[in-house]
C-alpha cells in the first residue's frame, strides 16, 4: 500500500455519503478551473481533458463541470488557485507529499502544519523528502474493463512504462510527458478511465506496525479531508494482514 491514489480514500471512507460526494466535486471543480486556465478546448488541453475524465467518473454533474472550466478560462467569477506542493515526516519516518489547491498560501500551511502536529509528524523544507520520490502519470482503470494481458499490451502499446493489476483494478504508469498521449490511447480503447492524473510514487516504501499504521492512516485521511488538499502521497508500507485488522 505504498503512496496513496487522489481521491481514493474520500471516495470509499465510511460517513456521509452526500457531504463526501458534495466535498469531492469541489475538490474536482477546483481541478477544472486550474485546468481551464491554459485553455478551455480539452483537445488542446491534456491537463483538462484528465480533469473532465475524472469529473465524469465521479459523475460530476455537466452543468458544474461547464461552471468550473468557465471559472478557469475567464468567463466566471473565482478564486486565483494557486498550486502548492508541502512535504513532511509522518512518526515512524513515513515521508509525505501533499498537493494542494489554494487561494490562501498562509492559510492552507498553517492548518496542514497542525495536521502533521496533531498526529505526530512534522512538516519540512521543500526538498526535504521530494527525493524518495518520482513524479509519474497515473491512469486507473476498473478491474472489469479488460483482461490483464489486454490491459497491458494496450498500454505498453500506447507509452506507458509499466501496469499494475490487482483486485483493485488496473494502474497504468507513464513518464509526465507521456501522460496526454497514453491517457488519450487508452481512451480510445477503453473509454474514460477512473482516474486519471500526475502523482508521486515512492522509490522506496517504509513498513510499519499496526499501531503506526493507524496513525498513519488518520493523518492521510485528515489531510485530504482538507478542502485545499488535492492528493497525499507517502511510502507507507502497510501488509495486508495489517490492512485486514484495520479494515475490520
Amino acid at each position: 500500500m505504498a503512496g496513496h491514489s487522489q481521491f481514493k480514500n474520500i471516495m470509499f471512507r465510511k460517513g456521509a455519503q452526500d457531504a463526501k460526494r458534495a466535498k469531492l466535486f469541489t475538490k474536482i471543480g477546483r481541478e477544472l478551473t486550474v485546468a481551464a486556465k491554459s485553455g478551455a478546448e480539452p483537445e488542446f488541453n491534456p491537463a483538462l481533458r484528465a480533469a473532465i475524465a475524472l469529473a465524469k467518473s465521479n459523475n460530476m454533474p455537466k452543468d458544474n463541470i461547464e461552471r468550473a472550466i468557465a471559472r478557469g478560462s475567464g468567463g466566471g467569477d473565482g478564486a486565483d488557485y494557486t498550486e502548492i506542493s508541502y512535504e513532511g515526516y509522518g512518526p515512524g519516518g513515513v515521508a509525505v507529499i501533499v498537493d494542494a489547491l489554494t487561494d490562501n498560501r498562509n492559510r492552507t500551511a498553517s492548518e496542514v502544519r497542525a495536521i502533521f502536529t496533531k498526529h505526530g509528524g512534522n512538516l519540512g523544507e521543500s526538498g526535504s523528502v521530494a527525493f524518495q520520490f518520482r513524479r509519474v502519470g497515473s491512469i486507473r482503470y476498473g478491474i472489469d474493463t479488460a483482461k490483464d494481458d489486454e490491459m497491458f499490451e494496450a498500454a505498453l502499446e500506447a507509452g506507458a512504462e509499466d501496469v499494475v493489476s490487482d483486485s483493485d483494478g488496473h494502474e497504468i504508469i507513464t513518464a509526465p510527458d507521456d501522460f496526454a498521449r497514453v491517457s488519450d490511447g487508452l481512451k480510445e480503447k477503453f473509454g474514460d478511465p477512473e482516474s486519471a492524473g500526475l502523482t508521486w510514487k515512492p522509490s522506496v516504501s517504509v513498513p510499519v506496525d499496526e499501531d503506526l499504521a493507524r496513525t498513519m492512516m488518520s493523518l492521510i485521511e485528515t489531510l485530504e479531508d482538507n478542502d485545499d488538499v488535492r492528493s497525499v502521497s507517502s511510502n507507507l508500507d502497510v501488509s495486508d494482514e495489517i490492512m485486514e485488522k484495520l479494515s475490520a
